[in-house]
């Protein structure tokens, strides 16, 4: 009787399955998320330094829109003379309705007074 043997695949060394974090392009996230009206737009505001990520402590000035954004980064840009903090709370999978893409962020809250 022959029984089909199958080879393992190990696994990446000192990675575990719930320890891979999904990640996202940034020029993609901000279009999901409604600040760029396309990708490209996106793309231009990242290339023009307009864009910082805050991840694991460490602040960097996104200068490609191929970077990669995590949840639980947070973003510094400039949009409409303003600027603009927030922290991302989901990557989401498409181009969704304005209250969708709401829901891929979290505004800081500011203490009263």
């Amino acid at each position: 009787m022959n029984s089909l043997h199958l080879p393992l695949i190990p696994a990446k060394a000192g990675i575990s399955g719930n320890q891979v974090s999904a990640s996202c392009r940034i020029d993609l996230w901000l279009w999901r998320a409604r600040f760029a009206k396309t990708r490209s737009l996106a793309a231009a505001m990242v290339e023009g330094g307009l864009v910082r990520l805050t991840h694991n402590g460490v602040q960097t000035r996104l200068d490609k829109p191929s970077r990669c954004v995590h949840v639980g980064d947070t973003l510094v840009f400039a949009l409409g003379g303003r600027l603009t903090e927030l922290t991302v709370a989901a990557l989401g999978d498409r181009r969704g309705p304005p209250e969708d893409a709401r829901g891929l962020y979290r505004l800081p809250t500011r203490p009263a007074g």
